[in-house]
Formats: C-alpha cells, structure tokens, sequence
C-alpha cells in the first residue's frame, strides 16, 4: 500500500503529464494553423494560434469550429426542458414509440365553471396548450373536453402554436413564462416513461453529434402513469430507463449517460421527498449518480439550510450521495452558495450571485466544487441584463472550477456549441481555457472514478484527433461542416440555417 507521500508523488506526475498533455495540444495546433496559412511560423507562444483564428475566421468559421470541438459533457441538464419542440410532438402523436399513449391540448376556453367565464391564461382555469392524455381527458365533463383537441388533429397554426408554447420566443418572456406557464404546458407528457427514455435518447444523440461524451441529466421515477392512468412502481421505470439505453441507436450515440433525482425543495414535504430520493438513488447506482436540489430561489421556501438536519440523518446510516444544488440563481445578493456547500454539494448550478460573496469566492478557489455555468438560460430569464454582467469570466480566471452546460435547452431553443460560441465570443475565451472548459465537465462529474478516467481518456484521444484532422484539411474542414443553427443563435447572433 502506498502511503501519504508516494501518494502525493503519483498525483504530482499524473498532473505533469496532463499539463504536458495540454501544451502538445496548443503546439499542435499552433503548427496545423501555420500549414493553413493562419499563423506565421514565428508565432512565439503555443496559444497564438487560436487568437490569430479568432480574429480572421467568420463568425459561421468559428462557429462551426466550435461545434466540432470535442467539449466534454453537460452536467446541468434538465431532461424534460432539454428537448425540443418538435421532439415532444413527434413522440406525443406516435402511439408506437410512446407507449400507446394518446394526448388532447388545451385550446378552447369554454365556459364551463358555474357559469362564470374562464380567466385567460390563469393556470387553474385556462392555459392554452396545456396536454393531457386520454386517461384523463375521459374523466372530464362534456364542456370541460370541448376544451381540448387531439394533438393529432391540430392544424398547422394550432401545431406552430403548441410548438412555440414551450420555448422562449417572443419578446418579454422571460423566468415568469418559463416557470409558472412552460411546465404546466408539458403536464402528463412529462410523466410517460416512454417518452422520458425515448428523449434521452435524442439527446444522446444530439449531443453525440456535438461531440460530447457524456451527459448527466435530471429525470425522476415517481408519479409516471400508465396509459390507463394507473401508477408505474419507480423500480419499472428505471427499468424502462435501462432497456432504452441499452439499444443500439443509444449505445452508438458515443456519448456516456448518467442521472440525477430532481428535489423541488420548496414543496412542504420536501424533506420527506429527500428521504426517499436519497434511498432509492443509493439503490440504483448504476444508472442514478447523484440528487439535484431545484425549485426557484425566490421562494424562500426552499432555502438550503432547510435541509442540513435531514442529510445529516441521512450519512448517518447511509453512503454518501453526491449533491448538485442550484444556488445563486437569484437577483439579490445572498449566502446561498455558502449554505450549498455546507449541505455538502460539490457542484453548484448557475452560482450567478457568488460574486456578491467574496468570503465563498475564496473558498471556492482551486477547490472540490464546481460552478456549473449557464450562460444561456442567464440571459434568457434575466438573471443578467447583458454578458458584461455576466460574473463567468471572474470565476474561469481567478481559479473557480467552471463548466459549461445548457440546462434547459429545449425551451431556449439552443445547444451546446451555442453555450461555447457565446463564451468565446463575449469573454474572448483563450484555447487553453476552451479545454479546461471540457476537462473540467468530466473531471466534476458524479461517474465513478474509473468511467471518470475513461471519458478523460476519451475526451483528450477526440481531441488530439481533431486537430490531426484540422492540421490535415485546414480551413476546408469548416467547409462542409453541417452545424445546426437553432433559434436562439440565429435570433441573437444572426447566426441562422441557409
């Protein structure tokens, strides 16, 4: 057995090599450039050539060089808000692949509520495009269905509508839409197991297609309903979970998946719900890695501190679980992170408001815990009027682990390579930093160490790989590149589809 000092000794040459690592990639780089006529043969420092192409590439170059870029994986996901539109419809309306579910919208509003007419928009009474499955659409009253339509049967304006109802595409929408009207829309799609395995896979294989490697996402396995509108036991639905990833187009998509359990911690029984969500992921580690806290953090309701006794309880009989808490998300300065990090948490999702709180900043710095960034999400809900505000770049170069992810993409209606293109284009991110950006997304997962040293191992062959390819096609690598250019990166950055 090694003791203390060979320890240190190996960790001290493990990190060597992965720093020498680094410089042959930016020296390789600096010389693929110099063949492309970027870079003059006399750049005198490995990461010229990086700044040299940021300067003379478009921005379709550079985005399209950012979407190749191996990256890593995305650590804050939310899977029900990671897909898009069109892949709830699709799944929604094919009873093949869903399980036989059948699903009604809500687009009329009837009077149907002791007469009195209903309130438009007022959750619980009308909302437009609120969906249902037939289960429950047969336990309604006959002016109560008049409400709703088959998703099979809306017309094309009805479809474009129940589409843009779940992402952010208007002007003034903004956390309001999102949090009290966007989840409500989803309602009962939500609790298909099917279509929860089915959308994992799509963004395996989107995010494949990005060129990550791994992706841990939030999913539950309580409250699932069966098409008759009975229960599923969470045993059968991880189940589900496991079957689905266990298929070839899952398996081919090259990119390792993980889950995390979502606690909305503002419930009144939430901590209840932590007991339970505790056990049963320490029972399924196989698939299930970690527990998210999540829940707006204006409701005071669900501050951390509330939840100290209970884990406490809890490590003492049990392993411990690793913990992801959004904290700092929020406009206000507060301790949230702080009290976070005393819960035991490791990674920290948004932490916008850590730069309020210069006593954690310290504490964070070159530490165990990590800043899950979303720069996206950020904007969109206003947690920042523009990216200068942004406290990113503070955290990235004053020594706070940070990585990028994309949260609740679908509703953004963007992707990762956006998360990257606006990092590098608002912060002027540097090609060692663009790496540590990747390294760090595997390095702060919850995978065990050894499916941890193999996506490392992974990420860095995909990267010495791309910039072979890049030193042997140059800028015609960028030429057929077929990036997909949602609406959030054409909206904002007039990057759009031809």
């Amino acid at each position: 057995m090694l003791d203390k000092t060979q320890i240190e000794i190996t960790k001290a040459k493990v990190n060597k090599m992965k720093n020498s690592k680094r410089k042959l990639h930016g020296l390789m780089l600096l010389s693929l450039l110099t063949l492309s006529g970027l870079v003059g043969a006399t750049q005198p420092i490995p990461a010229a050539w990086f700044e040299t192409f940021k300067q003379q590439a478009s921005p379709e170059q550079l985005y399209d060089f950012l979407y190749l870029l191996p990256k890593g994986g995305d650590l804050h996901n939310h899977l029900s808000g990671s897909n898009f539109s069109e892949w709830w419809f699709e799944l929604a309306t094919d009873q093949q692949i869903n399980g036989g579910y059948r699903y009604y919208t809500q687009i009329f509003a009837n009077m149907c509520q002791n007469g009195n007419a209903l309130e438009f928009s007022s959750i619980g009474n009308f909302l437009a495009f609120r969906n249902i499955q037939h289960s429950h659409y047969e336990q309604l009253g006959e002016c109560e269905k008049s409400q709703y339509k088959a998703l099979n049967e809306l017309n094309s304006a009805e479809k474009q509508g129940w589409l843009n109802s779940i992402r952010l595409d208007k002007s003034g929408e903004g956390r309001d839409e999102f949090f009290e009207k966007h989840w409500p829309r989803l309602n009962e799609l939500m609790n298909n197991p099917y279509i929860q395995a089915a959308l994992l896979v799509k963004n395996m294989q989107a995010f494949g297609q990005e060129n990550l490697v791994y992706l841990e996402t939030q999913v539950g396995a309580r409250n699932m309903l069966r098409a008759d509108g009975s229960f599923f036991e969470p045993a059968d639905v991880v189940d589900i979970y496991r079957q689905r990833l266990a298929q070839k187009d899952a398996l081919s998509s090259g990119v390792t998946t993980r889950l995390q359990y979502t606690l909305l911690r503002f419930t009144p029984d939430a901590e209840q719900q932590l007991e339970w969500i505790y056990r049963f992921v320490d029972q399924n580690r196989d698939l299930y890695v970690g527990i998210n806290m999540a829940g707006r953090e204006d409701n005071d309701k669900g501050y951390p501190l509330r939840f100290l006794s209970t884990l406490r309880k809890l490590r003492s009989t049990l392993p411990a679980v690793d913990l992801a808490i959004h904290a700092g998300e929020v406009d206000e300065p507060n301790f949230h992170v702080r009290d976070t990090l005393l819960l035991g948490a490791t990674r920290i999702g948004h932490g916008v408001n850590l730069i309020d709180d210069p006593q954690t900043m310290l504490l964070m710095r070159n530490g165990q815990a990590m800043v899950e960034i979303n720069l996206v999400s950020n904007f969109l809900l206003e947690y920042i009027n523009d990216y200068s505000q942004h406290p990113f770049p503070e955290y990235l170069r004053t020594g706070i682990p940070v990585a990028l992810s994309t949260d609740d993409r679908g509703m953004w209606d963007s992707t990762m390579t956006d998360e990257y293109y606006v990092a590098v284009k608002q912060f002027n991110l540097s090609w060692q930093e663009l790496i540590k950006l990747g390294e760090n997304s595997l390095q702060y997962s919850f995978v065990d160490e050894k499916t941890k040293q193999r996506l490392l191992a992974q990420y860095d062959a995909r990267l010495e790989k791309f910039i072979k390819d890049f030193k042997r096609q140059g800028m015609n690598m960028l030429k057929t590149t077929q990036s997909p250019k949602r609406g959030f990166i054409c909206q904002y950055y007039s990057l759009c589809k031809p």
